[in-house]
C-alpha cells in the first residue's frame, strides 16, 4: 500500500503568513508539530489580532501590515490566508518581492486571476500552490493506487458532498459578496477538486443552485459528465452539516471514504467478488503534508507541484467558473 512521505523529513524552511484566522492558526499549529519548518512571521492590518497570534502560536515577529509581512527578509515563504477576494492581490504582493506562495483554496476568484498568478511567478521564478491539502493525505495516495491496480475496475461514478451549518449573518465573510463568499469557493471546491482529481477536467457540467439574501451561493448541486458511462454528482451547502463522505463505484466494486473525505480518513473496498477491505492511518492534524510538498518543491528548484500543478488548479477554478454561471453568482471587483 502506498505510505506517503514523513512531514518531518522534508527541508527546514521560513514560513510567514498573511491573515490571522482559523485556517492559519491549523496551518501555524500542524507547520510547529509536524514538520521542521518554522512559521517566523505572521502579518494582519489589526496589530491587536497579529499580536495575539503570534502569542498563541509561538510566533516572534507580528507585522501590522502585509506588506511589512512579504519584505521579512527572515521568511522564505508566504501562506496566504484571507478571504478569496484578496488572494489574487496578496499573492501578487509576495510575489513581487520574491517569496514562494502558497495561497489557501479556492485559489482566487476566478481562472483569470488564477492565471494571473501563475504569469506573475513564472517571469518571478517563484514556486506557487493552491493549498488543496486533500491532494496530500495517506488516504488519498491510497486510494489512488488501489483505483490504478483496478481494484474497483472502470470508474462509473463519484459521489461527493460538503455541508457545513452557518447561521445567517450577512457580515461573515461567507455570506458577504465583497468577500467572494459562498458555499461554492468555501466548501464546494472540495468535491469537485476531488472529481478533478480522479477523473479529470468534466466534458460538461451542470449546475442548480439556491441563493442566499445576500446573492451568494447558499447550496449548489452539480452533475459533471466525462462520458457515455461516467459521471460525479457533487453537493455543497452553507445551511447544512452533511455527511461531508464520497463514494467511487466501478465496474468491480466501490470504495466508501468516510467523513470527512477531504481530511484524514479511512476508507472501505468493497469488490462485486465479495472481497472487502479496509484503509485505515491515523493521522493527527493534516496540513502538515501539504506545507511538506512546498518545502521538498522549493528545496528542489521547482516553481510548482506535479501533485498540484498550476494547470490542475486552473481546470478546477474553470468549472468553478462554469458553475457560479449557471447560476448567476457574480463578484464585486473580481478581475476578469
Amino acid at each position: 500500500m502506498a505510505r506517503t512521505e514523513d512531514p518531518r523529513t522534508a527541508p527546514p524552511i521560513r514560513w510567514g503568513i498573511i491573515g490571522a484566522g482559523g485556517i492559519a492558526g491549523h496551518f501555524a499549529q500542524s507547520v510547529a508539530y509536524h514538520t521542521r519548518a518554522q512559521v517566523v512571521a505572521v502579518g494582519s492590518r489589526n496589530r491587536d489580532r497579529a499580536e495575539r497570534f503570534a502569542t498563541a502560536n509561538h510566533i516572534p515577529t507580528a507585522h501590522t501590515s502585509y506588506r511589512d509581512l512579504v519584505e521579512d527578509p527572515h521568511v522564505d515563504v508566504v501562506y496566504v490566508a484571507t478571504p478569496h477576494s484578496e488572494h489574487r492581490t496578496h499573492a501578487l504582493q509576495a510575489i513581487r518581492a520574491g517569496k514562494h506562495v502558497l495561497v489557501e483554496k479556492a485559489f482566487t476568484r476566478n481562472r483569470a486571476e488564477a492565471q494571473e498568478v501563475f504569469d506573475a511567478a513564472a517571469a518571478a521564478g517563484v514556486f506557487v500552490m493552491e493549498a488543496m491539502w486533500t491532494r496530500f493525505l495517506p488516504h488519498v495516495a491510497a486510494l489512488h493506487q488501489i483505483i490504478d491496480a483496478g481494484e474497483i475496475g472502470e470508474i462509473v461514478n463519484l459521489r461527493a458532498d460538503h455541508g457545513q451549518f452557518f447561521a445567517y449573518d450577512p457580515k461573515h465573510r461567507l455570506y458577504a459578496p465583497e468577500l467572494a463568499g459562498g458555499a461554492l469557493l468555501d466548501l464546494g471546491v472540495y468535491p469537485i477538486s476531488w472529481a478533478h482529481d480522479f477523473l479529470g477536467v468534466p466534458a460538461s457540467v451542470h449546475a442548480l443552485g439556491q441563493l442566499t439574501e445576500t446573492n451568494v451561493d447558499g447550496q449548489v448541486s452539480v452533475i459533471a459528465e466525462y462520458g457515455p458511462r461516467q459521471l460525479a454528482t457533487l453537493f455543497t451547502t452553507l445551511w447544512a452539516k452533511t455527511p461531508t463522505t464520497s463514494s467511487i463505484s466501478g465496474t468491480e466494486g466501490h470504495v466508501r471514504v468516510a467523513g470527512d473525505f477531504y481530511g484524514p480518513t479511512s476508507f472501505r473496498v468493497t469488490r462485486r467478488d465479495g472481497r472487502c477491505w479496509t484503509f485505515d492511518q491515523p493521522v493527527t492534524e493534516g496540513l502538515q503534508y501539504e506545507a511538506a510538498e512546498v518545502s521538498r518543491c522549493i528545496a528542489e528548484g521547482r516553481t510548482q507541484s506535479e501533485r498540484m500543478t498550476w494547470q490542475a488548479t486552473l481546470d478546477v477554478m474553470g468549472t468553478l467558473d462554469e458553475v457560479r454561471r449557471q447560476i448567476k453568482v457574480a463578484y464585486p471587483g473580481e478581475q476578469r
